[in-house]
């Protein structure tokens, strides 16, 4: 027996399209493990003194954690409602996105300090960053030379290869975690700038240029964890659900009211969307024209809802006189981010 008003997917019915994006997020998730592995351990054995080599090594690091958070959150995505977590799992890619922001931001404030002490202690001090040189193939070769190499190369990695790939899955899959990794490495040519600005800095004598580097890079580090802290905890808090970039509230919630409009047998409508993660919970408000209502038209309305997109997972729908001021309208404006 259908119980009305009541709806709710099972996480793995996803559409074709979605399990393809989902099977290919993983695959670019676990290649950008192995490449960025690869980088860490390269930038290792070329970063010399280099205070701005050092903190790219660091942001190499730290940009592991949007992965593993995705992968380990995958699973516990897919578990079903029980009665200790009624709404499911889905927040675990929430989860993972607040402790990877925080992580940013702590390691990123932290790294700041450190280069600014150490740029200030050259002032004062005297002590000069020196790069020295290094023999290759029988043939001695200064050491910056070899460091801004292989800056230029590890770079084609985020901006060309999975950087673009993260971004076109990422409205797919409705995936905050997904995008906000996209957009960290798309952004990586601007730390390899600067470690290259560095390094060269200390081979045309201008040592200062390469704690200045450092510190774009950390005050970088920084705005990404801010970033993606504010995001996370937003939707943990139940914001009103925007899109997967953040930029605007999401459309889905027009489209579910417009259908409302559509239905003859309400007077009024209003909805509450909640972003769970990668998909919403709707909690439907109607008053009926008519005084009494039958439970299969209540029923037949929250499977309408549930058909317009794969991204609605549970819906509840509400007879209500007056409906609640907080519910979204149609002719509502999209508020300020």
């Amino acid at each position: 027996m259908k119980r009305a008003g009541y709806r709710q997917d099972k996480r793995e019915n996803l559409p074709r399209e979605q399990r393809q994006a989902l099977r290919s997020a993983v695959r670019w998730q676990v290649f950008t493990i192995c490449y960025t592995i690869c980088t860490i351990t390269i930038v290792a054995f070329v970063m010399g003194d280099s205070q701005a080599m050092k903190t790219a090594w660091f942001e190499d690091m730290l940009s592991l954690l949007p992965q593993i958070s995705f992968l380990v959150a995958l699973p516990f995505v897919r578990r079903r409602p029980d009665r200790e977590h009624p709404y499911g799992w889905h927040r675990a890619m929430g989860v993972g996105h607040l402790l990877a922001g925080a992580a940013l931001l702590g390691v990123g404030l932290h790294l700041a300090i450190d280069a600014g002490s150490g740029l200030l202690s050259g002032i004062f001090s005297g002590e000069r960053t020196e790069i020295g040189d290094v023999e290759i193939l029988g043939r001695t070769v200064w050491q910056g030379w070899v460091m801004v190499a292989v800056m230029v190369v590890i770079v084609i990695g985020p901006v060309w290869l999975y950087g673009p790939a993260k971004a076109r899955l990422a409205p797919v899959l409705h995936s905050k975690l997904l995008y906000a990794d996209a957009d960290m490495a798309k952004a990586d040519w601007q730390t390899n700038v600067a470690s290259i600005v560095g390094v060269l800095g200390i081979g045309a004598g201008l040592w200062w240029l390469d704690g200045v580097a450092a510190i774009f890079i950390a005050v970088g580090i920084v705005r990404d964890g801010l970033s993606n802290c504010s995001a996370a905890v937003q939707d943990l808090m139940d914001r009103r659900a925007r899109s997967y970039d953040g930029e605007r509230s999401h459309p889905l919630g027009d489209v579910i009211l417009a259908y409302l409009r559509r239905q003859n047998w309400i007077a009024e409508s209003g909805i509450r969307l909640r972003d769970q993660g990668q998909v919403f919970h709707v909690e439907v408000f109607v008053r009926p024209v008519a005084r009494e209502v039958s439970m299969e038209r209540l029923a037949e309305l929250s499977e309408g809802v549930a058909g317009l997109d794969w991204k609605v997972q549970d819906v509840v729908v509400v007879p209500a006189d007056p409906v609640p001021d907080y519910a979204d309208r149609l002719e509502d404006p999209d508020p300020a981010p």
